[in-house]
């Protein structure tokens, strides 16, 4: 489990969306063994929180010169489509040597700043139900845990599963991944890890091929079922 430490979250939205998807969830209550399972990047969130990261710790021209550095591997993926080579690339070029203790307090400062703009609200609407059914809510996402965790925090989330980032002998990152990145296979592999080989959701929501077996294990599946923006 994840320890909980206030963090900044978005106004309550005005409006909800009240698909027959999201009412799904508003109605009886379920015990504390119910798992439901949300992806972070594009579901919960309007954008990717890792590159949004990135931008945020770089500056703008550091930013950019990075991007020109990883033009190599943004074009090699075009061949071999394994997002998690490319996004150890983008780890190596951003984040290599970075101490784990500052990084921790930057993914903190930039969760407070961010997620008043970055969450959808009709995802928050959903996560909320849950809650209020007596769910367990877990976020397993591609992103690195260290850089979720702030956010993961703030919404009260009871477990958080993500790509690990290595650290070096000093407590530096290393520039790769302790284990495989956190997409794909890989999500329900690190739930039965977790929570046993015979997990199953009571409801997972994502937007990505990335989440179709974590979907393919869950009662009520959320498929890009969450469209508004903050």
């Amino acid at each position: 489990m994840i320890e909980r430490r206030p963090t900044p979250m978005p106004r309550k939205p005005r409006k909800h969306n009240n698909s027959a998807a999201h009412l799904a969830v508003a109605h009886d209550p379920v015990g504390p063994e119910a798992l439901a399972a949300f992806d972070f990047d594009g579901t919960l969130t309007v954008r990717d929180s890792f590159m949004a990261f990135i931008a945020w710790r770089a500056g703008p021209m550091r930013y950019a010169l990075g991007l020109m550095r990883l033009a190599p591997a943004a074009l090699a993926y075009l061949l071999h489509r394994d997002r998690g080579r490319l996004k150890v690339a983008a780890v190596r070029e951003f984040l290599k040597g970075a101490p784990r203790a500052r990084l921790e307090e930057q993914a903190k400062a930039f969760a407070e700043s961010a997620a008043q703009g970055l969450f959808r609200p009709d995802a928050l609407a959903t996560w909320r139900r849950w809650r209020a059914k007596g769910a367990r809510r877990v976020i397993v996402t591609a992103s690195p845990e260290i850089l979720v965790a702030p956010f993961a925090r703030g919404l009260g989330a009871d477990v958080l599963i993500g790509t690990r980032l290595a650290f070096d002998e000093r407590d530096r990152v290393a520039g790769g991944f302790e284990g495989a990145n956190c997409r794909g296979p890989e999500k329900v592999a690190r739930l039965k890890a977790v929570f046993g080989d015979d997990v199953r959701l009571a409801a997972a929501y994502g937007d990505t091929g990335g989440d179709r077996e974590m979907l393919a294990i869950a009662d009520e599946k959320g498929f890009r079922v969450f469209t508004a923006k903050p």
